[in-house]
């Protein structure tokens, strides 16, 4: 299906997307981004330095995306692959929308910290609901055993260009431009994201994979 509607091209696109929204970046550097944010200042009460405050943030972080993999795998099967897609990519935009703006606007440091914070743990947790997972699950249904195995080793190199773009990209970004910057050319990758989910996506809940 994916050779016949576009040829690999759209193989290299449908997993690229994964990467757009730069979720590497942010599971790669969350303590550095965490720290930058200002997050300190929440645990600066009980004596715990600005490095260690981002670390322990980050770890919780990384414990909040476990009940959302169990879910997601619940819900993969009951709205679709396609459907789930497009329903948790506007979280996305809208948490990283959130981090642009405790970026740029200063409403008190304790205000801008915790919506940095929960900000990038909504991010993260939703990733791994949807994103994080179901393009290399559509990319294991949608192509016809012919082709399959080249298919799948394309997107397999697509996927890992982007990690490294995105890797080695976020902290010369975070230098340069910010966290507002860097929040908000996500937020663009977000919103390419969805688009093309909507436009080149097909539905394959309950299709057998002779159909799909």
């Amino acid at each position: 299906m994916c050779i016949a509607n576009g040829g690999y091209a759209k193989c290299i696109l449908e997993n690229k997307d994964e990467e757009i929204p730069g979720i590497n970046g942010v599971l790669y550097y969350s303590p550095q981004i965490l720290e930058k944010a200002g997050v300190s200042v929440l645990l600066s009460n009980m004596g715990i330095s600005s490095t260690s405050s981002s670390l322990l943030i980050s770890a919780l972080t990384t414990v909040f995306m476990l009940p959302c993999i169990a879910l997601a795998m619940n819900l993969m099967d009951i709205t679709g692959r396609r459907s789930l897609l497009l329903y948790t990519i506007p979280i996305l935009i809208l948490s990283l929308i959130a981090l642009v703006f405790s970026s740029i606007v200063n409403k008190g440091s304790v205000f801008n910290a915790t919506v940095s914070a929960t900000g990038i743990v909504v991010y993260t947790s939703i990733f791994v609901m949807a994103f994080g997972v179901i393009p290399n699950i559509l990319c294991s249904e949608i192509f016809s055993t012919r082709v399959h195995g080249l298919c799948i080793t394309i997107c397999s190199l697509a996927y890992w260009i982007g990690n490294i773009v995105v890797t080695y990209s976020t902290p010369l970004l975070l230098t340069s431009i910010g966290l507002a910057g860097l929040f908000g050319i996500y937020v663009i990758g977000c919103i390419i994201s969805w688009i093309f989910i909507f436009l080149k996506v097909p539905k394959t809940k309950g299709m057998p994979l002779e159909v799909i």
